[in-house]
């Protein structure tokens, strides 16, 4: 005990000088995080007031946040003593071998630079993208964020979104719905063409143009098919499908239109027993 206090004693200065550079390091350290963060705040600020999209400025700040926090990494290294030229070279050869292993990873980050450089979809919008149907929270770096309907939060990797059809649902501002309606076969078709543009005239979310497009689409075993198309506002599209379904149904049983369901007809033959 006594030999450690000595080399403390006559080591007093060397010590000092290690545990000042070791608490500049941490201090280099603390301040990039906060310079990373501040400068990620204000690049946000200043990208929502060019009104640049959401998943566009998430992606771009988690980029910068991590540039900045990496060079005062370096930089602490530095001041502690540490060979940053042999570090980064080190560095080099480990991500080389790293990358090797985490070709998946890599391919999200390429894959999320095309999705911002493309933009496919922005922040806000309701996609189907990489096998999930939900609303886009924001693109990252390795995945993209979305919220299903249901409320639940789906993190999807970028890589899975650009090796798949991606269908936007409110790029555009209006969509067609396409209701598929059927008919028994001794229903009067003149009537029941009738019945459904009685109905579509008392929505007044339709859309006069395109006007809408009632057709006999098909005749199948049980039923006559009619499609009734009309246009709407993309924002009431799950509206007026839900409501017209219910006021069509309702229009048919008032004028005594059947809408046939499968059925089958079993014939029974009595074969006489041989005695």
């Amino acid at each position: 005990m006594d030999q450690i206090m000595t080399w403390i004693s006559d080591n007093q200065a060397t010590l000092l000088g290690y545990a000042v550079q070791i608490l500049v390091g941490i201090v280099i350290l603390v301040v990039g995080k906060i310079v990373a963060n501040s400068t990620a705040k204000l690049m946000a600020k200043g990208m929502n007031k060019r009104g640049m999209d959401g998943a566009v400025i998430s992606f771009l700040t988690a980029i910068i946040k991590t540039v900045i926090f990496i060079a005062a990494l370096l930089m602490a290294l530095s001041q502690v003593g540490v060979q940053t030229t042999s570090f980064i070279a080190i560095l080099g050869a480990a991500g080389l071998a790293i990358g090797l292993s985490l070709q998946g990873s890599l391919s999200n980050i390429a894959s999320g630079v095309l999705i911002i450089m493309f933009r496919p979809f922005r922040a806000g919008e309701y996609v189907d993208a990489g096998g999930v149907s939900g609303t886009v929270e924001e693109v990252n770096i390795f995945q993209t964020i979305m919220k299903t309907p249901d409320n639940k939060v789906v993190f999807v990797p970028n890589a899975q979104i650009t090796t798949q059809p991606i269908t936007n649902y409110n790029r555009e501002d209006t969509r067609r719905v396409d209701l598929l309606i059927g008919v028994s076969y001794d229903a009067d078709l003149q009537k029941c063409k009738e019945v459904f543009e009685q109905v579509l005239a008392k929505e007044s979310r339709i859309l006069p143009e395109p006007a809408p497009n009632i057709q006999v689409h098909a005749l199948n075993n049980s039923s006559v098919d009619f499609i009734v198309r009309p246009w709407v506002k993309g924002t009431d599209y799950w509206g007026v499908y839900w409501d017209l379904m219910r006021e069509i149904k309702l229009a048919l049983d008032q004028n005594d239109i059947g809408i046939p369901y499968p059925q089958m007809d079993v014939h029974l033959h009595k074969v006489a027993s041989q005695e």
